[in-house]
Order: C-alpha cells, then structure tokens, then sequence
C-alpha cells in the first residue's frame, strides 16, 4: 500500500490510472473511498490520486491539534512523493477547503479546482461534530451524520444503504479526538477575503439539498470566472449520490477550460 509521510504523517493513498494528474480529497466523515465512481470514470484520461486525509482511512490518526495548512501540506506532500509538479484538485467539504487554499497559496501547483460543497469560510455544526465525534465516538456518531449530508431519502435507496454500510465497516477504527481536530482546523480559517484574487478555473459544485448551498454559491460568486453548478435531488455528497451527473458536470467543466487530456487515437 502506498504511503506518504513527506510532511511528517504517515498518509495513504491510491494511484489510479495515466494522464494528468487528477487530485482527489475527501470529506468529512468518509475517507479516499467517496470518490469510487469518479475512479472509475476519470481513470482512463487522468492519473487519478485519491488520498485518505490524516485521521481517516489508512492514514495515520493524530490527536495533537494540527491545523488545515498541516493537512494542505499532506496532501502537496503525496504529490511531491508522486513528482506531481500541477494537478486538477477534487475536493470535497473539508477537502474543497485544502483544494482552496492550494489554489490561494501555492498557485503554481493547481491547473484548475474542483470545489463540493464549496464552503471558503466556517460552516455552523462545527462545535456540535466535535463535540459529537469526541463524546459518541465514531463508531456511533459516522452512521448518524452521514445521512445529514444526502439529500431526503437517499439512505432508504439500495445505494445509500451501500454507502452507509462500506463506512461504517472499519468506523471502530476511527479515533474521534482525530477527527474533532480536523473540523477544529477547518473552523479555524476563513478565505472568502482572499477569493477576488484566485486566478484560475473552478468549478463549484452543490446539492440541491447541500447544507452549505449558500456558502458554495457565495464562494463561486467571489471568484473570478467561477462556475457555479447545482445537482438536483443530491446532498452534500453529491459525488456519490448521483455520480452520473456529478461526473457529467465535472467533464464538462474540465472540457471547456482546456483541463480534458488530448487522447491521442
């Protein structure tokens, strides 16, 4: 299994497919495995890097308290191990925060971001996950906040009891102090200020039913150039409650702005 601890963390990841390297970062409470189907998809044009954030997955779980530039340097520090010098970032919730802040700060390393949910500044749960995800423990908490992020009835469906039931397989092996420092670091940075001088393309993606709508529109309307894209009868989780239409928007995005690979034939 693949590993990076270039930035100190042991932080895994999985390396899909050949083309431009397509950067994959999740939300919170999921890990590399909320991206299955744009794998699947995305692989035969990209290089396709889905990463577990620290406190997820097969990463390594730190209880000190980290900040969101700590695991914005996880993820810049896979791509350093990969020789990943520019790469399209996919990020979800958390992760559209650490695609954000590479397209802020370390320009040069983004060709364009793909931002889910789309929120540049703190949402309004933060103290309640933490506080949750440190009193209940993941083992109970994931189950009942996943449903909070799809859209009414999507975890009655045969595809969302599959979802709930892939990650809740290993949520005894969470720590939740890991994961309360994580919305801790996210809760403690605010970008909306800095949004006017983003200079590349993004795409802003939300559910109908996203908890952070408002926060994705605002944020697509402060970027320069920004398209804005909303997914009807999804969550915040968009990507994999309808990933037919999230990858369509994707595609199209990516088509438009000169970020699809030329396929030679």
């Amino acid at each position: 299994m693949p590993y990076s601890s270039a930035n100190g963390v042991q932080i895994h990841y999985e390396d899909h497919g050949d083309g431009p390297p397509l950067v994959m970062v999740h939300a919170n409470p999921y890990d590399r495995r909320l991206f299955v189907h744009q794998i699947a998809r995305f692989s035969s044009f990209y290089r396709c890097i889905s990463i577990d954030l620290r406190g997820y997955g097969l990463s390594a779980k730190p209880t000190d308290p980290f900040t969101l530039e700590d695991m914005t340097q996880d993820v810049l520090g896979v791509c350093d191990d990969l020789g990943l010098i520019q790469s399209v970032f996919l990020g979800v919730s958390v992760g559209s925060g650490i695609a954000l802040k590479i397209g802020l700060d370390h320009p040069l390393r983004a060709r364009g971001l793909v931002l889910v949910g789309g929120s540049s500044r703190p949402g309004g749960n933060i103290q309640k996950r933490i506080d949750a995800f440190r009193e209940i423990g993941p083992a109970r908490y994931r189950r009942d906040y996943m449903p909070e992020l799809f859209a009414p009835g999507f975890t009655e469906t045969r595809a969302g009891r599959w979802v709930l039931d892939m990650f809740m397989d290993d949520a005894h092996l969470l720590d939740g102090q890991s994961i309360a420092r994580i919305f801790e670091a996210r809760g403690s940075e605010n970008m909306l200020p800095r949004l006017p001088g983003l200079d590349l393309p993004v795409l802003v993606i939300n559910g109908e039913h996203d908890n952070s709508l408002g926060r994705g529109r605002e944020t697509a309307e402060h970027i320069p150039g920004a398209r804005h894209v909303v997914l009807p009868g999804t969550g915040h989780a968009c990507c994999i409650e309808d990933p037919a239409a999230f990858d369509a928007a994707m595609m199209e995005f990516l088509k438009e702005r000169g970020l699809w690979p030329q396929v030679l034939v």
